[in-house]
């Protein structure tokens, strides 16, 4: 079948697979850093737990088969390795077959480790890596061209992510459709970043363009990249630099590069490629009759499972962030239906006196990512993902999203739970844990300039009360279930 590949998007190939396996390596190193403390046997939300309550078809896993610490870091670092081996082009240096069975064994691995993963692995880049990650698995090697359904199917994923985002925020928050979010988002967002206090005081018809240009590249771009070239092309370059200046005002840990990845095989075609100056494919043997039909039968896959994410974009009721099948393969997406106007943070204390007067000296833990103390500059996280950080963010909003795992996260704290301690950057309590610990609310602010050169502080914060008031080990104990 002379249509079946594509040798003029050979490039494009190359460097989506490339990227791909450079983020399944930063997914993998974050997954190694954290799980002892997230989902390990001593962590906050115990992975035997979870196993021994839910059943195989909701989230099958090899950890089915065995769980201990030591097994899940074998498997996180194994994933590590691969995903290193890829990146560095160990997939063209052996047969179709053989680069095949390392991207699903790469695919396999992290989706083993998501579905065990619970509400720290609930993320909509977890899902749009497993969903790259598979069709990667069909997209060839260096013995042979580009397929081109598989590029299309990539598009159709790419297509999902952009317009699902702008079909939700159009629908949601006013504010997208009178231009106003930006004037809140760049402070409201989950995870500043060292940028993201200037493009707070950016003037405002600049955050209206910065509304407007999202709208362009979330609902009307995604059609452009289903034209014919050089249309699509030039409607990738665009996605990508919108990526780029969402990199540059937030952490959202592997999601903006992602996209450039999944935008960078939209590229190709020959007058893309003159206009370029991209260098000659090389020669290409055919492509076996096997894999041609593996890449009919995903495609066909992949059209019936349309049908729930299609069916979600046209709703009225669209939901933001979904997986439809416990294998993560064709999901929904979605982002900022709605805008926070002001900014609440949960900052948690510790003390080591006896009893609680008002005149104990609180403590404060800091944590490496999400805003604390008022004098530190926000820090530059992704693509690397702080699970935990995150999660005090949407607790913030809503107790609702607090569930099972803070009331085990201060009793960690009054532990000493050296798992759980490193997850955060600063301990105040190096020596023996607290004897009281309390979880407080306070309404974080930008500063202005003036008070930015004044008091050197980024953030001004207000007491707004006592989120969980002062608790000890024993109480914590009875109510957790833990000890």
């Amino acid at each position: 079948m002379e249509w079946f590949t594509d040798a003029d998007y050979w490039l494009g190939r190359l460097l989506f697979q490339r990227g791909l396996a450079a983020l399944y390596l930063v997914a993998f190193l974050s997954v190694a850093d954290q799980f002892r403390g997230l989902i390990g046997e001593d962590g906050l939300l115990p992975v035997p737990r979870f196993l021994a309550s839910v059943r195989f078809r909701r989230a099958p896993s090899i950890f089915r088969l065995h769980y201990s610490d030591r097994f899940f870091a074998a498997v996180v670092w194994t994933g590590a390795a691969l995903s290193a081996a890829m990146a560095a082009g160990a997939g063209d240096l052996v047969p179709l077959w053989a680069s095949m069975l390392m991207w699903a064994l790469l695919w396999a691995l992290y989706l083993s480790i998501v579905n065990v993963g619970q509400t720290w692995f609930a993320f909509m880049w977890e899902s749009l890596l497993l969903e790259a990650g598979f069709l990667a698995i069909f997209l060839g090697n260096g013995d042979t061209a580009p397929p081109v359904l598989v590029l299309w199917l990539l598009r159709w994923l790419l297509f999902r992510l952009e317009f699902g985002a702008g079909l939700i925020k159009l629908r949601g928050d006013p504010c997208w459709r009178d231009l106003t979010c930006l004037r809140y988002h760049h402070e409201t967002q989950p995870m500043p970043g060292p940028l993201s206090w200037f493009f707070h005081h950016l003037p405002g018809p600049v955050h209206r363009a910065e509304a407007a240009a999202n709208h362009v590249a979330q609902l009307a771009l995604p059609f452009a990249l289903l034209a014919p070239q050089p249309v699509a092309s030039a409607a990738a370059g665009f996605v990508i630099l919108t990526q780029l200046w969402l990199i540059t005002s937030g952490n959202f840990a592997w999601l903006n590069w992602l996209t450039i990845v999944l935008a960078v095989p939209v590229i190709g075609g020959p007058a893309t490629a003159g206009a370029l100056g991209l260098p000659e494919p090389p020669h290409f043997g055919a492509a076996p009759a096997w894999y041609e039909g593996m890449v009919l039968a995903v495609t066909a896959t992949v059209a019936v499972l349309s049908y729930w994410p299609i069916r979600n974009l046209l709703s009225r009721h669209q939901v933001m962030n979904a997986s439809f099948t416990p294998l993560h393969l064709v999901n929904t997406y979605g982002a900022f239906g709605s805008v926070g106007r002001v900014r609440d943070e949960l900052v948690i204390e510790g003390t080591d006196e006896p009893e609680v007067t008002d005149a104990t000296v609180w403590k404060e833990y800091g944590f490496k990512g999400k805003p604390g103390d008022v004098r530190r500059l926000p820090r530059q996280v992704a693509p690397y993902h702080l699970r935990l950080d995150w999660l005090m963010w949407f607790a913030a909003l809503s107790p609702a999203y607090a569930g099972p795992w803070l009331p085990a996260l201060l009793l960690a704290l009054l532990d000493g739970n050296p798992a759980v301690l490193r997850l955060l950057r600063h301990n105040p309590f190096p020596h023996a844990p607290p004897t009281f610990v309390r979880a407080r609310l306070y309404r974080y602010r930008f500063t202005t300039w003036h008070q930015l050169r004044s008091t050197g502080a980024w953030w001004d914060r207000t007491l707004l009360g006592d989120y969980v008031p002062a608790v000890t080990k024993a109480p914590m104990e009875r109510e957790t279930g833990i000890s």
